[in-house]
């Protein structure tokens, strides 16, 4: 029998998770790359092992990965997304909150993804039909719920929409306040926490297109149920690009109404204009 694309992904995220385990707290190389950002070898050898098990099962796929790059053609019907270590920085400051994130794109969809936390030693997954935590080899399905008000909101650039929008003007807005407690954990496991109940919503101004950090957790809310647009909500890849993902159509009513008057301020509009 062959084995399924969501097994793929949860097989080379969690070889990626037990290298990004054993490493941490050693003293480990880093690689400089553009705007300040660096990989560690910890990010390497994860990425190997990885792509290792997508060579093995899947030899015809294409994929990007985070620190090697793109293989096979740009038209490439099946694509895999790889990020070895999500979270590069907490890692190197030895703080573990990192993901490990691997997903197929398939067409224009994610068909199947999988985030492995190698320090809870969870396995979020989805087939792309339902959303799944796995722990000691248990699957319990994902329920998202806004009840904790938690909103984590990524402060890492690039910004694609500044000067009009800056998600980090939410934390001193009076209507986020009054409903939301801000979180920024750095990292893309924070989105995936959104799809477990963990997260009210997850907010960032970053580029989703093909993206290695927000496949896999952009999938998993989906298939969980949550509410996942764009940061004007237009529909995912479109417009101004970004990222609104909500445990309800009540959080992501009020996080877009936040996020529309910032443009608003930015516009000059005044009341009755």
């Amino acid at each position: 029998m062959s084995i399924k694309d969501e097994d793929v992904a949860i097989t080379a995220a969690q070889a990626g998770a037990a290298v990004v385990r054993t490493m941490y707290g050693a003293s480990l190389t880093r690689f400089d790359k553009s705007g300040g950002d660096f990989a560690t070898a910890a990010d390497i050898e994860a990425e190997k092992v990885i792509l290792d098990v997508l060579s093995s099962t899947r030899p015809q796929d294409a994929v990007t990965g985070e620190e090697s790059g793109r293989t096979g053609t740009d038209a490439a019907e099946r694509r895999w997304l790889v990020d070895p270590l999500c979270g590069t920085l907490n890692y190197a400051a030895r703080t573990m909150l990192v993901g490990v994130n691997v997903a197929l794109r398939t067409g224009s969809t994610i068909t199947a993804a999988a985030t492995a936390d190698p320090f809870a030693d969870e396995t979020f997954w989805t087939d792309g039909t339902r959303a799944y935590v796995r722990r000691d080899g248990v699957d319990e399905q994902l329920k998202p719920s806004a009840e904790s008000a938690l909103v984590d909101i990524n402060l890492d650039p690039p910004f694609l929409n500044a000067p009009e929008f800056r998600a980090a003007r939410l934390l001193a807005d009076p209507g986020f306040v009054e409903r939301f407690r801000p979180r920024v954990v750095s990292t893309s496991l924070a989105a995936t926490w959104v799809a477990a109940g963990r997260r009210a919503a997850y907010v960032t101004d970053s580029d989703m297109r093909d993206s290695v950090h927000f496949a896999a957790a952009i999938a998993l809310c989906q298939a969980a149920g949550c509410v996942v647009t764009g940061i004007q909500g237009q529909p995912l890849y479109t417009g101004v690009g970004g990222l609104i993902a909500a445990a309800d159509q009540q959080t992501h009513a009020a996080l877009l109404t936040l996020v529309e008057q910032q443009w608003k301020e930015s516009r000059g509009d005044q009341p009755g204009r």
